[in-house]
């Protein structure tokens, strides 16, 4: 409990880092303090400490009833040590990459004091201390020069109400001119840093003095939404709809709300078009997409076929009898009409045979020596589409050749994919930006066929491209509805299709215990948890013999809650992989990490090359280079610390992000609290991600809403419009 105490100073060296939260620059520091005998507890505010520097603190002594005698900082400010203790400690503090405790001490032994000077300057003769080759050597000068630049960002940040945790990101994107570029445009954050909003970039524009109705700042605001209604789907905003929303979110003069959008549109960063009477606002690359992927369709959708002269009947004989299949009517004439047509499409639920005709297609093609490439949104969807075809699939960025350095793809129409059929899996899932490079890259002889279920959920990212390609009536599509027998006995797939249908699943009597679909019924959420780690830990283990981390995915219908992503995955994390003697793990953006953690990679890293939704498992986690390693089907890929916010726990993903990968087993809650999204084509996705076995735990009339739910929210677009105009 505080005394009224008069403030102190105190001087001392940091022995030990307790706590650091960089969001917010708490700290709770052991400080070898002046004056004192045995170790302090200091707390306080700063934006960047490390063992070993100097601490001066001015504050007062506080009795906490828990921790005892602690110093209260009211101003912290930390120095380079000078001592040799401090700069040891300093520099074993995990500070710098490619130096820990052990190096530490050799460098203070071999140069004392003087050790910054030589890193900094003549860095050549650590090569002098054994073990430092000159491959460690530049390491350590490269990560000196680098964390000092990131601690000026950071006191800059800190010095205006922002939490540090981006400073690695902003250093990154921005590299020395960090702070000049953040002054000179403090909305270019919001647009540029992975994790800083337009909030926190108006925050800090406030700080440097921006006005509050100036034209840069609406015109930042007026962006950020558009940006932000393209996380929700849309390509587009109505002009009154984005006014409004300006308006509400700058607190300003709907006058200089409309100024500023007449601004960007006379400036070419926003397009006005009028779509079925309504006018709608774009972003340029957005209105592009949708004129040039109609257009592709125009053009390509009429065209006779380029395939060898084909007897479709003559070909499905000389299939059936390779495979020792045979296919159904709707398969037959399905089969037929993908061969004679330019760009085509096949489409239906779990079970109806979609993989077996695209297996015969394939197979038909290939002894006529057609040069075929299959590609899929995900790298889980690639790789079943092989494992389902015996074919190498590749994502759609690793076939366009995205290169990094340049930002874009450079599989295009100048330099076009080498393929006489191109088929694109899980069509769902592909935007409209991504669908529109990718069919630049289709050679103008080739044929297209794009396979998808579009019951499914639609993409995360602008447009409902497999939707609206489907209903604009000008490209062949082929609906597979039948369900074939071996499938049908499956609880899994016609719990699916009963869903589609806007029913319920059946009840499961006690003699069907073995089936492959179980609803639990819990109604509190505290239950639902409960029951969810229970069957999690204890029951499917024991009764199916599958392993809980290697086999099981939970999927939530959304992040927040405490049955969402955010509320499960510390609590999965803790029964699943509990904490080591060893204490190895590093805590970072809100997460802790430990070795062998489920963790999803959270957007795509082209230089990594990982991608939004690929899940791997910890590896490993170094202190001393600062590097976290994630295992991605047997490859390692390495993050920096500061890299994390890339990452998030994958005990519990959302549904959203399941989309193009299957689990042997799935657990779903569903709860009342999660009614924003319930929705049947969110269950339906859901469900289908199952491969053999399929458990939701929670409230029957949450479960009910889903399912009688068959309105999808309205996504703003002109695609329908433009492919209705052929």
């Amino acid at each position: 409990m505080d005394t009224p105490d008069r403030q102190e100073e105190l001087t001392g060296l940091i022995e030990r880092v307790t706590f650091h939260q960089e969001e917010t620059g708490f700290a709770v520091l052991r400080v070898k303090a002046q004056g004192h005998r045995d170790l302090v507890t200091v707390i306080g505010s700063l934006p960047s400490v490390n063992a070993g520097e100097w601490l001066h603190a001015r504050g007062r002594w506080v009795r906490d009833r828990e921790h005892g005698l602690q110093f209260k900082a009211e101003m912290l400010q930390c120095t380079e040590p000078t001592s040799r203790e401090g700069i040891e400690k300093y520099l074993g503090s995990g500070l710098v990459k490619g130096i820990g405790p052990v190096y530490a001490r050799k460098l203070v032994e071999k140069f004392g004091e003087s050790v910054f000077s030589i890193i900094e300057g003549h860095s050549v003769r650590l090569e002098e201390v054994g073990g430092i080759g000159p491959e460690r050597r530049r390491k350590i000068k490269n990560a000196w020069a680098e964390q000092k630049v990131i601690r000026e960002i950071m006191v800059f940040l800190h010095s205006h109400g922002v939490g540090t945790g981006r400073a690695v990101r902003i250093y990154k994107t921005y590299g020395e001119e960090a702070v000049e570029k953040v002054r000179g445009n403090p909305y270019a954050l919001a647009r540029d840093i992975p994790g800083i909003g337009f909030r926190t970039a108006d925050g800090i524009a406030q700080r440097l003095g921006t006005p509050r109705d100036s034209l840069l700042r609406a015109g930042a605001g007026l962006a950020h939404l558009l940006a932000q209604a393209m996380d929700q789907g849309h390509s587009a905003l109505p002009r009154a709809e984005l006014l409004e929303a300006g308006e509400k979110l700058l607190e300003i003069p709907g006058a200089t709300v409309e100024a500023a959008l007449a601004r960007q549109i006379a400036g070419g960063e926003l397009v006005p078009e009028n779509v079925e009477g309504e006018e709608l606002i774009y972003l340029p690359p957005l209105q592009r997409a949708e004129i040039a992927l109609a257009r592709w369709m125009r053009e390509r959708a009429d065209l006779p076929p380029t395939l060898p002269p084909i007897d479709a009947e003559k070909a499905i004989a000389w299939c059936e009898k390779r495979t020792g299949k045979t296919l159904a009517p709707q398969q037959r004439e399905a089969l037929a009409r993908i061969l004679h047509s330019r760009v085509a499409i096949i489409t239906g639920g779990p079970g109806v045979g979609k993989t077996t005709l695209l297996d015969s297609v394939l197979r038909i093609l290939r002894a006529k020596e057609v040069r075929c490439l299959l590609c899929a949104p995900t790298g889980r969807a690639a790789k079943r589409l092989s494992e389902t075809t015996g074919l190498e699939a590749q994502t759609i960025h690793r076939l366009l050749e995205y290169a990094p350095a340049s930002g874009g793809f450079t599989r295009n129409e100048n330099r076009p994919l080498d393929t006489d059929l191109l088929v694109v899996d899980e069509t769902s899932m592909v935007d409209l930006r991504l669908m529109e490079r990718l069919l630049r890259a289709v050679p103008e002889r080739a044929h297209l066929v794009l396979v998808g279920d579009i019951d499914q959920l639609p993409s995360v990212g602008p447009g409902m491209v497999l939707r609206h390609l489907i209903e604009c009536g000008r490209i062949p599509v082929v609906r597979l509805t039948e369900v074939f027998r071996q499938a049908a006995e499956s609880r899994i797939i016609t719990t699916a299709h009963r869903i589609n249908q806007g029913l319920m699943p059946e009840a499961l009597p006690e003699s069907q215990a073995e089936s492959d679909f179980h609803f639990i019924e819990r109604e509190e959420p505290e239950a639902i948890a409960a029951t969810l780690a229970r069957v999690i830990a204890e029951r499917i283990p024991r009764k199916w013999g599958f392993d809980p981390l290697n086999d099981l995915q939970v999927l939530c219908p959304m992040n927040r809650g405490a049955l969402g992503t955010r509320g499960l995955n510390p609590m999965l994390q803790n029964l699943l992989n509990p904490r080591r003697g060893d204490g190895a793990g590093v805590e970072k953006f809100g997460w802790e990490f430990r070795p062998g953690d489920k963790v999803m990679q959270t957007r795509n890293n082209y230089d990594k090359e990982v991608y939004n939704g690929d899940i791997g498992r910890v590896s490993g986690v170094d202190p001393q280079e600062r590097e976290l390693r994630v295992a991605y089907e047997g490859r390692e890929v390495p993050y920096d610390f500061g890299e994390l916010d890339e990452l998030s726990p994958a005990y519990a993903i959302t549904i959203h992000k399941s989309q193009g990968s299957e689990f042997p087993v799935v657990v779903i809650p569903l709860a009342m609290s999660h009614y924003l999204l319930l929705e049947r084509n969110l269950v339906y996705t859901a469900i289908t991600r199952g491969r053999r076995l399929v458990v939701v735990i929670g409230q029957r009339r949450a479960f009910e809403m889903a399912v009688r739910n068959h309105a999808t929210t309205r996504r703003y677009s002109g695609l329908a419009w433009r492919l209705e105009r052929f």
